[in-house]
């Protein structure tokens, strides 16, 4: 099977494991924590991308599932997100401070 299709049923199985941490959280956080460590496994086996709209979605110290309120801090200033999780005190930045360009010396 080539490696775009392998890729394309690992995308469909991070957005589902995702979907069920979701629902696990509030009464099982232990196994919607798993279910987080599992999409990262096979996002690292099949070399795909966690898509950008589930990073913020977890904890890349401690893996767990994050929701704002419940077991996590969100704050937006400006274009920065910050999300913090309450269980190890990670803090993660997301979002641009200008353009895309800065990297190439560019504005």
């Amino acid at each position: 099977m080539k490696h775009a299709k392998w890729q394309q049923i690992a995308l469909e199985r991070i957005y589902r494991l995702f979907e069920l941490a979701q629902q696990e959280l509030e009464k099982h956080p232990q196994r919607s924590k798993r279910y987080v460590n599992i999409a990262l496994e096979i996002s690292k086996k099949a070399r795909a991308r966690i898509p950008d709209e589930l990073k913020t979605s977890y904890c890349k110290s401690c893996h767990a599932y994050l929701a704002d309120g419940k077991n996590a801090d969100v704050k937006k200033i400006g274009r920065i997100t910050f999300v913090k999780c309450r269980g190890c005190g990670f803090e993660r930045k997301t979002g641009r401070k200008r353009g895309g360009s800065e990297k190439n010396g560019h504005n």
